[in-house]
């Protein structure tokens, strides 16, 4: 048998936790594998997940029968284990959707790119978080460069994809785009794919936070959250969920705010103010690959990540830490806002 741990979190109150430990056979069905969790990172991309898990779906990928309890997806590395297939022997790498657990037995479907899961339970799921990359054929990949790809690989595909959206409709005429929570990493990474595209680029952060999110040199103007914004034709990419600010921005803008859309949900509720459109990425994911091809959004991609990459690793210090007692640590101090944007919590397993 094979030891597992498990971090679950209560659905209804994301602040508890607890760490649960069971036995893995180590009898394998056909076409199944094996991984052993190795890398992740964690931000408040994952405090989305548990925040409209049932709205999406974030609880069903990693089920526990744990009663009113269910696991964040996290992403990052794991290694090949034991498998049934010879094209993913032990000692395979590869990055994706993983659970806050030591490990897990996924069904794979060999793909070009790697494998996807084709487990039932995850059929129905967006089929963007089941597939799964082997490093020694991903050409983003780069060994030195794992824990910027746990950081930021999932949030800047949501930043790559959310840019392309706003220019592919021409910035539904706006002239301005107002990002809230400016310092995040999503926000951040949308900034740069954004700029020298036309736009003005206000970043809205809170007073704490004002140095760091300026030092970025991504957006044209960062003001804290009690500042007023120019009156101007504007959208607003709403990475923080706060009413507050929503309503506020509504009230002074007016007319002149032609969009209004939510990305992430850092003030752990979600939104259903029907002023605000929510961006589901994998929709955009779907329109591009139709509209440029596999390959030629991974191209398109690979050129934004890389000009990303270029600069990341100077605006954010790593953080490491290990096991699952520093996980729920992590977990905890991201819920509560405590993170220093300056840097980022990478946890090995």
């Amino acid at each position: 048998m094979i030891s597992r741990w498990t971090v679950v979190v209560d659905r209804d109150d994301l602040t508890k936790t607890e760490v649960l430990h069971d036995e893995l056979s180590p009898e394998l069905g056909d076409c199944e594998v094996l991984l052993r969790v190795d890398r992740v990172g964690l931000t408040a991309n994952n405090v989305t997940y548990g925040v409209i898990g049932d709205l999406i779906g974030y609880w069903k990928f990693f089920p526990v029968s744990a009663d009113g309890r269910g696991v964040i997806p996290l992403w990052g590395f794991a290694d090949v284990v034991d498998s049934t297939l010879d094209a993913l022997p032990p000692g395979t790498r590869v990055y994706g959707y993983l659970p806050m657990s030591s490990h897990l037995v996924v069904r794979a479907r060999l793909t070009s790119s790697g494998f996807v899961d084709t487990a039932d339970h995850r059929a129905p799921l967006p089929a963007v978080y089941n597939s799964y990359l082997v490093t020694s054929t991903d050409p983003a990949y780069d060994p030195q460069q794992e824990d910027l790809q746990v950081l930021y690989r999932p949030l800047f595909m949501t930043s790559f994809l959310l840019a392309d959206q706003l220019a592919d409709n021409d910035f539904y005429g706006a002239r301005t785009v107002v990002i809230s929570s400016a310092s995040s990493k999503t926000a951040f990474g949308t900034a740069q794919c954004l700029r020298g595209s036309g736009v003005r680029l206000v970043g809205l952060t809170s007073s704490r936070n004002v140095g760091f999110t300026e030092s970025l040199g991504l957006y044209d103007t960062v003001l804290p959250y009690d500042a007023a914004v120019d009156v101007e034709p504007s959208v607003y990419l709403d990475f923080s969920g706060s009413a507050d600010l929503r309503s506020t921005l509504h009230d002074r803008l007016g007319a002149s705010l032609v969009k209004d859309i939510s990305i992430g949900l850092t003030q752990q509720k979600a939104s259903a103010d029907p002023r605000s459109q929510f961006f589901f990425a994998p929709d955009q994911l779907r329109k591009r690959a139709a509209d440029w091809g596999q390959d030629g959004f991974g191209q398109r991609f690979g050129a934004a990540w890389r000009a990303f990459t270029a600069q990341a690793g100077e605006w954010v210090g790593i953080a490491q830490h290990s096991g699952p007692d520093e996980l729920v640590e992590v977990w905890q101090s991201v819920l509560a806002g405590k993170t220093d944007p300056s840097t980022a919590d990478v946890i090995t397993f």
